[in-house]
């Protein structure tokens, strides 16, 4: 009963222990997501700027897992090339080992004060202090779990059952690798393995080789889960590249930390004999001897990744989405970014549209108005891919900046797609009707037709600058250029106006239908600055005169 006891006991603090890295993880997330995705992008530059962005990262989320995922993201979509990738994760796992070290202190007093601040903190009106408070609340239950262990295992020390147990351990550490792999793998964070592999070391109820043993073990379980999350994706072997060269990096340290395991605990206990100090060294210098070994030979391993996992060719379908990498979901940051690229696709389609519209138009080329609407099926498959990837982010973990970015992304998305059918049920439209009855265009009202198609690629162009920029300047010239767009109605309808015979008419009929269809599509893309303006206070809610009450 006292064993069942206990184990019940553990098991509850070490899901404490799990709660505790969660809430710092994710207040950590949305308090400083956007700082630490950008904290990545600079590392695009060199090995050591990357291996410095990755021990940041991990240090904020505690886990080198999540940093793992948030880099394999990137690498995945090509933000960053798999050279610096790799890079970041050597410094991500240092970064672990960091935090390690911090924690493996006796911190027994500090944690009823981290508790204490972030409850004050979580309380506070604001997102960023909100979460901030979070994270620190998530500290001190860290410690406060680690506490409770110490507390709950030792009875553990003068059991002899228990010793003996061990003591038939120590003599097989490839058990107890493999035991503290499969710990950290289930808990998705080598901190929380080592902490605990720590806490057993400090009650005694582990023996000094069969502790570093353990923390080899959690370091190599710890990089397990980003290549099964980046299976997902197994058709195309380029996503395992940057998660795979991890593993086999902590693989080849774990083989020679197994061979020389007698004496580098030797020398850890010379350093610092302390079972919980001897855990955290033993982790910090496993990751620093690595990371020191492995940096000078990032190139040609990268090399050699890149030719044992090629990417696939491309992909026969236009409308299959290439940028929305599922893994990077848990990442809002990351999938936004991606969700935006695609866009940006769905607006080089919407671009060519018009632009072979206005040379069918021009020529009398019904197959070039045809292909024109067919390619409207593309951007209706990659709006749909897009929402349907966007449906996936968890709304709960979005900050208030990243909710706003989402909604852009949804009505942008909405808006290129109804101009693409605006494009295949008008333009293409009057494109083959003109050319099956012969209509011939003026060559003065043909250059008039293909200087409203350039307006309207323009305007398209401006549209996503403002998209992806978010310049209110270009935000208020994009309205204002669809103002414009009345007076090239007028003066079609007064051409129309004027036509005597049949032939004329017809003529001036269609440059009316294909003008106003050019209208409502800078109409269209207009709305894509509409939010910016309001956020800016320069859009009126109504173009109506207000009107005193009767």
């Amino acid at each position: 009963m006292d064993a069942l006891r206990l184990l019940i006991e553990l098991a509850g603090e070490a899901a404490l222990l799990l709660f505790g890295l969660h809430l710092v993880q994710r207040g950590v997330q949305r308090a400083f997501g956007p700082n630490l995705r950008r904290a990545v992008r600079v590392a695009l530059g060199s090995r050591l700027r990357a291996f410095l962005a990755g021990l940041g990262v991990t240090a904020a989320l505690q886990s080198s897992t999540a940093a793992a995922l948030m880099v394999g993201g990137l690498a995945a979509t090509g933000t960053l090339g798999l050279e610096p990738a790799l890079a970041a994760m050597l410094g991500a796992n240092v970064g672990t080992a960091l935090i390690v070290q911090l924690l493996s202190f006796d911190v027994r007093a500090v944690f009823p004060a981290l508790l204490l601040l972030g409850w004050a903190a979580y309380r506070r009106p604001g997102t960023r202090q909100r979460e901030a408070g979070r994270a620190v609340f998530g500290l001190g239950l860290m410690l406060a779990a680690l506490h409770l262990m110490l507390d709950s295992m030792a009875p553990l020390q003068t059991s002899p059952v228990f010793r003996e147990a061990l003591h038939l351990l120590a003599g097989y550490p490839v058990l107890n690798l493999v035991a503290a792999a499969m710990l950290a793998w289930a808990m998705h964070s080598s901190v929380a393995a080592v902490l605990l592999v720590g806490s057993l070391a400090g009650a005694g109820v582990l023996g000094p080789q069969a502790a570093v043993a353990m923390v080899v073990g959690a370091n190599l379980g710890s990089a397990v889960t980003p290549v099964l999350a980046a299976r997902n994706g197994a058709q195309d072997l380029s996503r395992l590249r940057m998660p795979l060269g991890n593993l086999v990096n902590r693989l080849a340290g774990a083989l020679l930390a197994l061979a020389l395991l007698a004496p580098l605990t030797e020398a850890l206990g010379a350093l610092d004999p302390a079972p919980a100090r001897l855990v955290a060294n033993a982790h910090l210098g496993f990751n620093l001897v690595l990371a020191i070994v492995t940096l000078p030979l990032l190139g040609p391993f990268a090399r050699l990744l890149t030719r044992l996992l090629p990417a696939p060719p491309a992909a026969a379908d236009a409308a299959a989405p290439r940028y929305l990498d599922p893994d990077a979901v848990s990442t809002p940051a990351v999938a936004l970014a991606n969700a935006s690229r695609e866009v940006l696709r769905i607006a080089d389609e919407v671009e060519a549209m018009l632009r072979d519209a206005a040379a069918a138009l021009r020529r009398g080329d019904v197959d070039r108005a045809r292909a024109t609407a067919r390619r409207d099926d593309v951007v209706d498959g990659l709006h749909r891919a897009v929402h349907a990837y966007l449906a996936n982010l968890p709304r709960e973990s979005l900050t208030a900046a990243e909710a706003t970015r989402l909604e852009e992304i949804h009505s942008a998305a909405i808006i290129l797609e109804h101009v693409g059918d605006m494009v295949e049920r008008g333009l293409a439209r009057h494109a083959t009707r003109a050319a099956r009855r012969g209509t011939a265009l003026p060559p003065a009202l043909a250059g008039e037709l293909a200087a409203l198609h350039g307006r309207a690629i323009a305007q398209l162009r401006l549209a996503i600058a403002v998209f992806m920029g978010g310049d209110p300047a270009a935000a208020r010239q994009l309205v204002l250029d669809k103002e414009a767009w009345r007076e090239a109605e007028r003066e079609a309808a007064s051409r129309l106006g004027h036509c005597a015979d049949d032939a004329s008419a017809a003529t001036a009929r269609l440059a009316l239908d294909v003008t106003r269809d050019l209208k409502g599509i800078a109409g269209h893309l207009a709305a894509i600055a509409h939010p910016l303006l309001e956020r800016e206070g320069l859009l009126r809610v109504s173009r109506l005169r207000s009107v005193p009450a009767a």
